[in-house]
């Protein structure tokens, strides 16, 4: 655990709650990207971002994301989704996240979202502000070896 927190130092505690498990017992594939949304909206709020989008308009839309299952999450149990910077470009950034088990203590999955700011009131694509760029950019890392 200590590694995970080293390496995603903002992450969203969630507790895994029975009806997300589906006919075979494990918490079914479409949850992890709950997972992943809650965690991506609480890393945009503690940087301001979503503050951002009330007040210009301007904010986060998702254009892609993908999940690797490395193992399964089951009832009970509490994850912590760690969320971090991977790519930052003027309209666009990379997000990576994992899921840690901590019944498990171990990474069930790895997943990532490229994420492009939009601005709402024109219908069109956008440049990141300059104070959310150097905030994305505080938390811009290498992405983990697939082994990880």
């Amino acid at each position: 655990m200590d590694s995970f927190i080293q390496n995603f130092p903002i992450h969203t505690p969630v507790q895994v709650a029975w009806g997300e498990m589906d006919a075979l017992q494990h918490v079914n594939n479409t949850v992890y990207f709950r997972y992943f949304e809650s965690a991506r909206i609480d890393f945009f709020d503690q940087l301001g971002l979503m503050e951002e989008l009330k007040q210009s308009g301007i904010g986060p839309i998702l254009a892609e994301t993908r999940c690797r299952f490395k193992r399964p999450l089951f009832f009970p149990d509490r994850v912590l989704i760690g969320t971090r910077i991977t790519a930052l470009s003027d309209d666009r950034f990379t997000m990576e996240y994992q899921v840690f088990s901590q019944s498990q203590q171990a990474v069930t999955s790895v997943g990532n979202a490229e994420v492009v700011v939009y601005d709402f009131r024109h219908n069109r694509k956008a440049t990141l502000p300059t104070h959310i760029h150097r905030a994305l950019e505080t938390h811009l890392v290498a992405e983990l070896e697939a082994s990880e």
